[in-house]
């Protein structure tokens, strides 16, 4: 009886640890993306150039269902990479309502952060729904800040230095403007 009991257990461990193996990663979808997703409709998409942060543009993008007249409007950024073989376009959604979150996000890093040093390897992050990923690391007596357009492509990010998100908030501030 104990040795169907311990086959048993170890059969449903098993199990669940190959089902865990095989889990993909969740991603969640922004307003944008799920506004466009939908079925049965008619969707204008405007692109609205805002400007470029090193490798980086900033476009204002405005979604509206022509049948319902529904409207959306988000940031859209876009990041064009090349390796030996090939060359390819990454590109990223913040939705309206997380523009502000990123606008305070970066005063609070300009504020609270660049101006101190920390002992040990230390990482900052502001995240979207859609994967955008805004912040700074400090490493070798600096901080390092970057954006990175999609969560799990490490090919998708753009190093710069603290002043350069002074630019990436006048960009924020003027796509704001479009909205």
């Amino acid at each position: 009886m104990k040795k169907l009991f311990l086959i048993t257990f170890c059969f449903l461990m098993l199990t669940n640890f190959a089902l865990a193996q095989n889990k993909p990663a969740e991603r969640e979808e922004s307003n944008i993306e799920k506004f466009t997703s939908k079925s049965g409709t008619l969707i204008e998409k405007r692109f609205d150039d805002v400007g470029k942060l090193k490798l980086v543009e900033v476009q204002v993008l405005t979604f509206t269902d022509l049948i319902s007249n529904a409207k959306i409007s988000g940031v859209r950024f876009e990041l064009k990479t090349a390796t030996r073989y090939t060359t390819s376009t990454k590109g990223a959604f913040l939705d309206q309502d997380e523009v502000d979150g990123l606008i305070k996000s970066i005063n609070a890093l300009k504020t609270k952060v660049f101006n101190t040093t920390r002992e040990t390897y230390t990482e900052i992050t502001f995240r979207s729904r859609s994967g955008f990923e805004a912040g700074c690391y400090f490493s070798d007596g600096k901080w390092t800040t970057y954006v990175k357009l999609e969560r799990f492509d490490k090919d998708s990010q753009a190093f710069m230095k603290p002043e350069d998100f002074d630019e990436l908030l006048s960009l924020l501030q003027l796509a704001k403007q479009k909205f």
